[in-house]
């Protein structure tokens, strides 16, 4: 007779029991201590890494970059104090009652939002512009006439709560067209920006970082980054986490001062506010001495028909001068012997 032996393997949740001992016992966790804090357990709560969850400007995961900046520097570069426009860039500064004017400087920047298929378009979402000096003339948030598919805040720093009570995009584009006329617009990429205001700006009229930087070799890259042009100029680091349209302005109106003698030599002069070549040539021709009107001639340009009569060819567009006698001329007729309608041979 033969005995059957059992293949069964036994699983064990846990440490393995000695052979000569007794099984251990799965040990129930009670929660309630949990709650009232034991010793040797820790609990640790799940944190929301959700763009609603931290401040804006920061990240959980990003260190504040303010923190690495040395505010007490004495260094002048180009007769520029760094302490000074680092603080400028960081809204440290405080401002006379003089430095809040607009001034003739203006630095611009814009933050877009996604939409239209898959959130590639840009749509403008908030624009901001500061003085010379970093005092901020505008900032506003422009209302989406699109459903916003991607707000980008991750490096926009735009958020659905920041369309509440934000102005219509006319309204926008208005303010800001008045506010930089006759006056230089300094941005970095400024064409961005104007081309999602829907705006043009006179050449003369505007200073672009990004290119001047590149024209006169304060660095190797063609279009730099602001970000990697502020770290090199200013020993700063901006735009490490979400993007503000504020700092990123201060930003580029630091650089230029910086460098503002050496670019401003080879731009060209402003015009005149409010003169064009019309008014240039109505002012030429009021300084002019008016001739005499000459005798029959009514409105200047037109013919009264006695005087000279003045044709003027498509072709060749030359001046035919026809002369017309004198008064009475019909009393000369016949004056030179021969009797009218005769024919001499």
């Amino acid at each position: 007779m033969s005995t059957k032996v059992s293949t069964k393997k036994t699983f064990w949740k846990g440490k393995k029991p000695e052979p000569d001992g007794p099984p251990h016992k799965r040990r129930k966790l009670d929660r309630s201590q949990l709650r009232s804090g034991s010793p040797g357990l820790t609990f640790v709560a799940s944190q929301d890494t959700s763009t609603s969850a931290f401040p804006r400007g920061n990240s959980t995961s990003t260190i504040d970059p303010e923190l690495a900046v040395d505010f007490t520097t004495q260094e002048i570069k180009n007769g520029e104090s760094l302490a000074t426009l680092r603080k400028m860039i960081f809204g440290r500064l405080e401002y006379k009652s003089t430095q809040t004017d607009p001034g003739k400087y203006l630095a611009i920047d814009c933050e877009m939002v996604g939409v239209g298929i898959d959130g590639e378009e840009s749509s403008l979402a908030r624009v901001s512009i500061v003085n010379y000096w970093g005092a901020v003339q505008l900032d506003e948030f422009v209302k989406q006439k699109e459903r916003v598919v991607d707000y980008r805040t991750k490096w926009s720093g735009i958020r659905p709560s920041d369309m509440v009570g934000a102005k219509q995009f006319e309204e926008v584009q208005k303010t800001v067209a008045a506010l930089t006329k006759d006056r230089i617009i300094v941005g970095h990429a400024v064409h961005n920006d104007l081309k999602v205001l829907l705006l043009s700006h006179p050449g003369p009229c505007i200073r672009d970082t990004q290119h001047l930087a590149a024209k006169h070799n304060v660095t190797s890259s063609k279009r730099p980054a602001l970000r990697n042009l502020v770290k090199q100029e200013l020993d700063i680091v901006i735009q490490g986490g979400e993007h503000s349209s504020v700092t990123d302005a201060r930003a580029t109106m630091a650089v230029f001062r910086l460098h503002r003698k050496e670019w401003e030599k080879g731009s060209r002069p402003l015009p005149v506010p409010g003169a064009g070549a019309s008014n240039k040539r109505k002012h030429v021709e009021s300084s002019e001495p008016d001739a005499p009107s000459p005798p029959g001639r009514g409105r200047k340009g037109v013919s009264s028909g006695l005087s000279t009569i003045v044709k003027r060819t498509p072709q060749t567009k030359s001046k035919i001068a026809v002369k017309t006698a004198s008064n009475n001329w019909w009393t000369t007729l016949g004056a030179s012997g021969i009797a009218k309608g005769s024919m001499k041979l």
